[in-house]
Order: structure tokens, then C-alpha cells, then sequence
């Protein structure tokens, strides 16, 4: 129980650390010598430029794969994001959305928080061969996001920017620098995981103090542009956005591994991890598209602050789910 609370101890610290920041600058009680678009940027730069590639190194680097199932890990990773899709653009029929609303609903059903909550929870839960796997569960998302999911989500826009099309989708994922880092973080760690040299044992306290700092930083960042108030005009959208981040694709996602036998693998380590990554909330790169191709970004805002938050009470099910395993 001690891990459960240290996660959730570290997911609200870093929420309300961002938002209480933010409430003071808005007050004129704080001042800051840059804007909250410029420290959230700072914050996301840090970690995922600098904190994180380490501690996906570390992780890698350590990991035993002796089981070839492991390699549908990624598909299945990638079927999760599809599904979640797939099932918004669904239910937003049957809800009746509006073209932009269903724009924003369908980001909101397909991205998914995975490296940052994903990854702490599985650390926390699992240790670093769980936070290991994260990385291999979450190798085609940039891809898919940038090329599939960014193209759909302006294809429900009324005023889509013109002169854009996949060959500048795909230039823009060659030489996105986050994703050159991630990439390059994960393969310098399959590297040195297939050279035969053993990893410094100062290197699991490092990631013992990166890995969860990493995640307090970007969820700090989150906290920085939470809308609360904005919530109640979409609850019958978030609600429906949980149920399929928090039921229907877990459901569908963890039934398939458990047919692919993961439960016999390394103790059940990637059913676990699986369990969790498929369970997370709505990411915050759910916001980008309806901010470039103006679509209802109120209603992509709340369902993310709503499933973040409904993430604190599915925590206790997760974790006994895991510990069950």
C-alpha cells in the first residue's frame, strides 16, 4: 500500500503544485519572470529532453526478453489507441456531437496518458522492469498521433489550414525533436541491453530519483493549464470519454493479452503492465489538434481534467488487480 500512496501522493502534489501556481499568477499574488506557457513549455522540455531518455535507458538496459510474445506488446499498445478512437467517433453518433465536438471527442477516446502517469504507476507498482516495458507498449503512439490521429481530427475541422498534407505530417515526426529523443533513447537502451555489458549499479538509484521526478515535473505541467470550471457544461461527453478509457478499451486490450499468454510471462510482468497502460486517461497532446484546427477545445479540456481526476479513484482497483496477478 505504500507504493499506492506514494503514486497518488505524486500525481496531486504535481496537479495542484501546476494549478496553485497558476491560480497565484492569475491573482497578481506571484509574479514570474516568464509566462506559464513559457514554464509549462520549460517543464516539458526538462523532462522529456533530458530526465526521462535517461531513465528509459537505465530501464531498457536491463530488461530480459525471452519470450518472443513480447513482441506483439507494441500492437497491442497501438490496437488500444485505434479502438479508443474508433469507439469515440461511435458513441459521439450517438450522442449527437456537433462536427468539432466529434473532432475533439475522437482525440480525446484515442490519445492516452501513457508516458507520464503509465509510466510512474508502473514504476511505482511494478519497479523498473514494469516501467521498462512502457517504452516497448508505447513504440508506434507518436507515429499513429502524428500521422493517423492529427490528419482526423483536422479532416472534423471547418477551417482546416491549407498547404498541410502527410508528407508535412511525416516530415514534421521526422524532425520533431521529442520524438528523435524518445526514439534514440529507446534504441541506445536496446543497444547496450544486447552488448553484454552490465549496467552500473549507481545507475538504479539515478532512475530510483529521475523516474518519479520526471513525472512530478509533467504533471506539474498539467496543473499549469487545468480550466475547472468548464466541466459541468461536458459532463454527459466526459462521462462517456471515461467509460471508454476506463472500461471498454482496458476490457478488450487486457482479454487479448491475456490470450496471448502474458500471465505465463516473467510472472505476469507485461499482463500487468498492460492492465495499467490501457486503463490511463485522456493525454494532454489530446489538446493540440483542437487548438490547431479549431475545433471544441472546452470540450477536449474537460474531458482530459475529468479523467485525470477519475484516475484517483480507479487507482485502489488497478492496484489490487495487479497484486492479484
Amino acid at each position: 500500500m505504500t507504493k499506492f500512496f506514494i503514486t497518488l501522493g505524486i500525481i496531486l502534489l504535481g496537479l495542484f503544485s501546476g494549478y496553485g501556481i497558476q491560480i497565484l499568477v492569475h491573482r497578481g499574488d506571484l509574479r514570474l519572470s516568464i509566462s506559464l506557457v513559457q514554464l509549462r513549455l520549460f517543464l516539458l522540455k526538462l523532462t522529456l529532453l533530458f530526465i526521462m531518455p535517461i531513465t528509459v535507458v537505465g530501464a531498457i538496459w536491463i530488461i530480459q526478453i525471452k519470450d518472443l510474445r513480447l513482441i506483439t506488446l507494441p500492437f497491442l499498445g497501438a490496437f488500444a489507441i485505434f479502438l479508443g478512437g474508433v469507439l469515440a467517433i461511435g458513441i459521439s453518433r450517438f450522442l449527437k456531437l456537433e462536427r468539432k465536438q466529434t473532432g475533439s471527442f475522437f482525440t480525446c477516446g484515442s490519445f492516452t496518458n501513457i508516458g507520464t502517469l503509465g509510466g510512474l504507476i508502473c514504476y511505482l507498482f511494478l519497479g523498473e522492469g514494469g516501467f521498462a516495458l512502457v517504452s516497448i507498449y508505447k513504440l508506434f503512439e507518436e507515429l499513429i498521433y502524428y500521422s493517423i490521429g492529427f490528419p482526423i481530427a483536422k479532416w472534423y475541422s471547418e477551417n482546416p489550414e491549407e498547404g498541410e498534407n502527410r508528407v508535412v505530417w511525416m516530415k514534421r515526426f521526422l524532425t520533431d525533436p521529442f520524438i528523435l529523443v524518445s526514439l534514440s533513447s529507446l534504441i541506445l537502451g536496446i543497444l547496450l541491453n544486447l552488448s553484454g555489458f552490465e549496467r552500473p549499479e549507481f545507475y538504479k538509484t539515478i532512475n530510483s530519483a529521475l523516474i518519479p521526478l520526471g513525472a512530478f515535473l509533467l504533471i506539474t505541467s498539467i496543473g499549469l493549464a487545468m480550466r475547472i470550471r468548464q466541466i459541468t457544461q461536458y459532463l454527459k461527453e466526459c462521462v462517456a470519454v471515461a467509460l471508454i478509457k476506463f472500461f471498454l478499451v482496458p476490457v478488450t486490450i487486457t482479454f487479448l493479452a491475456y490470450l496471448l499468454n502474458y500471465s505465463r510471462i516473467g510472472d505476469g510482468l507485461p499482463l500487468k503492465v498492460v492492465m495499467i497502460l490501457s486503463s490511463m486517461p485522456v493525454a494532454f497532446n489530446a489538446l493540440i489538434p483542437p487548438s490547431l484546427y479549431h475545433l471544441d477545445l472546452d470540450l477536449a479540456n474537460s474531458c482530459w481534467l475529468f479523467t485525470t481526476f477519475f484516475l484517483f479513484f480507479l487507482l485502489p482497483i488497478l492496484y489490487t488487480l495487479v497484486q492479484s496477478v
